[in-house]
This record gives C-alpha cells, structure tokens and sequence, in this order.
C-alpha cells in the first residue's frame, strides 16, 4: 500500500495489533473445530428458516466464524490482517471490536431477512447456508476506505493500483464478475451497509459524504465541470480555427 505524499511503500501494516491477533485466532480455532466436530458447522450458519422460524437467534453471531474451507478463511483472514490492523491502531481495540461485530452480526441478519423480502421465492432458498466473516469484512474494507480515501493500493492480480475510496466498488465488481456461485453479495452488501450506519450515526466524515444528499450534489458539480470544459474546448478550438494556435493554456 502506497499514501500520497509518502516517498515508500510497503506489504502490509509495519503492526498488528493484538485485537487482530487475537480475531484472527478465534477464526482459526473455529475452524479447526469445524473439521473435528461436524456438529459446529451444522448449527452454526444462517439459514433464513431456522433464523426465523425455528428460533435459532444465534446464527447471525456464530456464522461469523464459520468458513466454507481454507481458502475462503485465508482470504478472509488476509484481508482483516491488512486493512484492519491500521483502523484498529487508529480507533483502539474497543471501538474495532464492536464495529467489526456490529457490521458481521448486521450481515447476518440482512441475510436472514432478504429472502423473506423477495416475491415467489422458492423453500429451498430459506435452507441455503451461509458462512464466512465477509460480513464484517466488508465493514472493515468500507471503514478503511473512507478513512483513507486517498492511499494507493497496488494489487499483484490483476496488476493495478487504485485509491482507497474504490476499495468497495471494485471487490464488488470482481466477484461479480470473477468470483463464480455460491457467493453471498448480499452478506458483503450488508456488512457494508451496516458499517456505513455504524460510521454515520458516530459522525465520520467519509460516512457523510456518502448521503443521498451529497452524493446528488457531487453529480452536480461533476456535471458542472463536464461542461466546463465542454465550453472551454469549443473556446480552444475557435481560436485555433482563427489562428490562434496552442500558445494560449492554462497551468494548474
């Protein structure tokens, strides 16, 4: 990861703080008692029905730390290490810790609900499990973008470097796009979605400026702009049809 004004770059955080550690322990001991006892990974997913129907209240906590096999945790746990070690360092562990459950417990319970919220949905569809800490995850990945929004990630594949800000928007892109079935966008949509609102109602900045009000009036002023230079263009090729030439410009 790069920031602007910074003259070095470097693979990860120089820290990891021991909230992270100690997250990224308890996803590794789940998991292994995932492969020894069945049972774990039988009544620890969401699954719309049970959530709802059946009074299993706890899934939208114990999914959390439930992963569908190792790759799933690496990347998982990859991610939490490189963006959630430089948040945790920032906010302190007792913040980190209670947005990283808000965002991944929300998740859950955005996973529970939505299928109920879908017209003609089939049975089946309220029996799906759903695992993994994408959830709060997401949270994470949203939190570090809006605090940073200008620091430059260099990804290895594909090999591009993007600011911060468009953390969210390209994950989402890629697995859309990359990441195949068995996916659940809608537990990395509501992680974001909760992390927006536990970031709002805390008053963060980067959190405001993603209001519909804000949003509507960067429209406004992208569009001013568009048409700016629209104006400035025709003015440019006027004087150059008349002789003008190139030596007329701006620097900025």
């Amino acid at each position: 990861m790069h920031g602007r004004g910074y003259q070095t770059s470097s693979f990860g955080p120089a820290l990891t703080p021991p909230i992270v550690q100690h997250l990224m322990i308890a996803n590794l001991v789940v998991f292994a008692l995932q492969i020894m006892v069945p049972q774990v990974a039988e009544y620890g997913p969401v699954r719309p029905y049970y959530m709802w129907q059946a009074g299993h209240l706890w899934e939208p906590f114990t999914y959390m730390w439930l992963h569908g096999g190792l790759g799933h945790l690496a990347m998982n746990m990859f991610a939490l290490w490189m963006f959630g070690s430089p948040l945790a360092l920032a906010w302190g562990p007792r913040k980190f810790l209670s947005f990283y459950l808000f965002c991944g417990i929300g998740a859950g319970f955005v996973i529970a609900t939505w299928p109920y919220l879908i017209m003609n949905l089939s049975p089946q569809a309220l029996l799906i499990p759903t695992v993994g800490a994408s959830g709060a995850i997401y949270g994470v990945l949203l939190a570090y973008s809006l605090t940073w929004p200008d620091r430059v990630i260099a990804l290895i594949f594909p090999p591009i470097t993007f600011r911060a800000i468009w953390l969210i928007p390209g994950l989402f892109l890629m697995t859309v796009f990359f990441g195949g079935g068995g996916i659940s966008h809608i537990g990395h949509l509501g992680g974001v979605l909760m992390g927006w609102l536990y970031l709002r109602r805390k008053g963060h900045a980067g959190a405001q400026s993603l209001s519909l009000g804000h949003m509507k009036y960067r429209w406004k002023r992208y569009r001013m702009r568009q048409k700016l230079r629209s104006v400035e263009y025709e003015e440019h090729e006027t004087r150059r049809r008349r002789g003008g030439g190139d030596d007329d410009h701006r620097v900025h």
